[in-house]
């Protein structure tokens, strides 16, 4: 049983039951716009980059509908009974049938509602409101989600509908509906939160202790979000350093090779100035002049291997990591290029080469062995 139509003043009853009546009879006819809705929405990111994870829906219960139409507002003069928020639930109330496309991270809530504000031929977007600007705006916390309040444009389905709903709706097709567009972790957030909050929830067993968990995991959800977000952001930037034709076409001045490095390294970042022009004459000196290239030369086993093989007994910073990385790859060419008469650097890079050279035949006769 509702809470509200339990509460509800013995005089507006009659109107409720009436109205949920009603309902009952008709929703069988709902349920195929909302099956309607639902196929129109999925159908719409199928020719787009975007993939929603997927695409739910629902009519709202008889049960549901009954405590929304017995919500009551005070009466304009004082000592008179309330009156009926929605005395014709069934043409106000624009959730009977709902929507949601669920997504992966934040960013994409913004372009699921571009797509589907783009279907003019099928809706007509009468709201779109985006929930957690308000809770960024108070200083407080919530779930993210997008709604948009969508009209129907001549849908035969709604026609059919609306005959079977009778006077004094007209068949003409047009129906408004909401879409709900959010994120996984806030749809898991958002279902447990309404679970408990709002279909379970006894005002005799509520405790504040309740409010305020809800509130710590709507933070934990965000500080979640915007690690996943900055997770995806940098993975679209590597994955661009390897387009060959974009990105990674781009040549490699000092401030690229330290944005490439604080990218792909930013554990190993532990320079005290901005001058990465030491880089960049390394780097020359063996053509390796464009993105891509240093990309491939950063390579995560590549580095393994060299600190395996040298042993450092201090985690190196980027201009000792770059030179045992070259020296790893080009061996003593690497020496004859860049030491020149710098005796000092000649005998360090000597002697590093020699410790590569070990722990590779070292490695070899191991798997020798155990071939």
């Amino acid at each position: 049983m509702g809470l509200r139509w339990d509460r509800l003043d013995e005089k507006l009853r009659p109107a409720v039951e009436a109205s949920t009546e009603q309902y009952a009879r008709v929703r069988p006819a709902l349920e195929k716009v909302t099956r309607e809705m639902q196929g129109i929405v999925r159908s719409a990111f199928a020719d787009t980059d975007l993939k929603p994870l997927f695409v739910a829906a629902r009519t709202k219960s008889v049960e549901s509908f009954r405590d929304k139409a017995s919500r009551t507002l005070p009466a304009s003069e004082p000592g008179a009974p309330p009156v009926l928020e929605f005395p014709d639930p069934l043409r106000q109330l624009n959730d009977l049938v709902g929507v949601r496309v669920i997504v992966s991270l934040p960013h994409e809530i913004r372009e699921a509602a571009y797509v589907l504000k783009r279907l003019r031929s099928e809706f007509d977007c009468r709201s779109d409101r985006e929930k957690d600007i308000g809770y960024i705006e108070s200083g407080t916390y919530g779930y993210s989600s997008r709604h948009l309040i969508m009209r129907t444009i001549q849908n035969d389905v709604v026609k059919e509908y609306q005959r079977v709903l009778g006077e004094p709706a007209k068949p003409n097709g047009s129906y408004i509906f909401e879409v709900q567009i959010r994120t996984i972790l806030a749809h898991a957030w958002s279902e447990i939160e309404h679970g408990i909050r709002f279909k379970a929830a006894d005002p005799r067993a509520w405790s504040p202790y309740f409010d305020r968990q809800f509130v710590a995991t709507a933070a934990m959800l965000e500080s979640v979000e915007t690690v996943f977000s900055e997770l995806h952001e940098r993975y679209e930037t590597v994955m661009g350093y390897w387009d060959e034709d974009g990105e990674g076409a781009a040549p490699l001045t000092p401030n690229r090779i330290r944005e490439v490095w604080q990218t792909l390294l930013p554990h190993v970042d532990r320079k005290a100035d901005d001058d990465w022009g030491w880089a960049a004459e390394l780097l020359a000196a063996h053509g390796i002049k464009r993105t891509t290239e240093l990309v491939s030369l950063l390579q995560a086993d590549a580095i393994t291997r060299v600190r395996r093989a040298l042993e450092h007994r201090y985690s190196p910073g980027p201009d000792r990591l770059l030179d045992d990385v070259l020296l790893w790859r080009f061996g003593r060419r690497h020496i004859e290029l860049t030491a020149g008469d710098d005796a000092h650097r000649r005998e360090s890079l000597l002697r590093r080469h020699r410790q590569i050279e070990a722990y590779r035949q070292a490695h070899r006769e191991a798997a020798g062995e155990d071939g």
